[in-house]
């Protein structure tokens, strides 16, 4: 007898990381689409690590994380941003960005309510919106692929529960700035709107910009979930560990949800992550890192028929293949991949309307120099 099944996500199927990774893999391409680095973890936080377990720090930790890394969070915070989050009531260690992502989707998004989404959008954000009965809303980026405004707030409703930002931003590579900040603050003003802005990839900051958080506003981060990940800062994706700062009042309708999602998170890697955290020149260092990846990666393809766009921040390179074909992003992602060997990921999965005519794909710059290299010679023979 067959199951009658109604899908929750009808309109969902595979990610699309997991199908241009299994399609790269196939075809033997290097890897530059899924966001994931390959090079190391420093030795030091491994060895952090190894003497947590050796000590025996091998049992639950406590349902909002260790106290030892909160404290070490607040106060990296304080001293970042000027702000002292309360480390027993506002502070979550949580399973990654996209865990704190859905956790406070989960604590005050209700049927009926709006939610509006930035596009291109990380593809985790309208699924689990509509799993909790939200509505997402889907509003452009503009087409310099900046924040606009006035486009967000003509999308505001009576019904408009939370907004969505993201900076710096997956996949476009831009970044907001304080100005957008100030004016993210003036369309929520006087509404009971929640912000969720998900900055995970806080330190990969280019060009002597500094990061535009929300705690720097007192209007936005008394309404806001801020979400971060020790995954993206320390090149250890697959430990998936980040954490969600929010006031009292939203971290405890977060944490209701959480206790009942994972409860807690990896024990041994919160213990190294407390005790690396107490020297700040280890996500002081990020930015200059990346950059001249990033740097790297754009001299590279400079003679290539590849039209970059700006990077402003993240470890992604956003690239139009307009000079080379009129296929679709999804087609030519594809025929990248198989005849050529190098793996990327198109942008219209990102969206619910992609811009009609848009040649777009994303590449990680999270790589070996060589792995680099590698790629630009493929590329630059297109």
């Amino acid at each position: 007898m067959a199951l009658a099944l109604r899908s929750k996500l009808p309109y969902v199927g595979t990610t699309i990381f997991t199908v241009m990774g299994k399609l790269a893999q196939e075809h033997g391409a290097i890897n530059l689409g899924q966001g994931f680095p390959d090079f190391p973890v420093d030795g030091k936080l491994i060895a952090l690590v190894d003497q947590a377990m050796q000590a025996g720090h091998n049992q639950y930790a406590p349902m909002a994380g260790l106290p030892a890394l909160r404290e070490a969070i607040a106060a990296k915070v304080q001293r970042l941003y000027g702000f002292g989050y309360d480390p027993d009531a506002e502070v979550t260690v949580t399973a990654g960005g996209t865990q704190a992502i859905f956790t406070a989707l989960a604590a005050v998004v209700h049927p009926g309510d709006e939610v509006v989404i930035v596009d291109p959008a990380y593809d985790c954000y309208a699924p689990a919106v509509e799993l909790f009965g939200g509505k997402p809303v889907h509003v452009p980026l503009g087409s310099d692929m900046k924040f606009d405004a006035e486009a967000v707030g003509n999308a505001i409703t009576p019904r408009t529960r939370l907004l969505m930002v993201n900076t710096p931003h997956n996949p476009a590579g831009t970044i907001l700035r304080d100005a957008d900040m100030h004016a993210i603050a003036a369309l929520l003003r006087g509404t009971g709107i929640l912000l969720l802005s998900d900055e995970v990839y806080e330190h990969l900051v280019y060009d002597g910009e500094a990061h535009a958080s929300a705690i720097r506003h007192p209007e936005l981060r008394g309404r806001a979930f801020i979400i971060f990940s020790f995954g993206k800062v320390f090149h250890a994706t697959g430990w998936k560990t980040g954490y969600a700062l929010a006031p009292k009042e939203l971290m405890g309708e977060f944490r209701k949800v959480h206790q009942y999602n994972v409860f807690s998170v990896h024990t041994p890697v919160q213990h190294a992550l407390a005790a690396y955290l107490q020297d700040p020149a280890h996500y002081e260092s990020v930015p200059a890192f990346y950059q001249a990846k990033r740097d790297r990666f754009a001299k590279g393809l400079a003679g290539s028929r590849f039209k970059l766009l700006p990077c402003e921040g993240s470890y992604f390179q956003t690239a139009d293949y307009g000079a080379i074909s009129t296929a679709d992003d999804l087609a030519f992602a594809t025929r990248l991949t198989r005849e050529h060997g190098v793996a990327a990921i198109p942008l219209s999965p990102f969206y619910k309307q992609p811009p009609a005519g848009q040649r777009l794909l994303r590449f990680c710059f999270a790589k070996q120099d060589s792995t680099l290299d590698a790629a630009i010679e493929k590329l630059c023979k297109i």
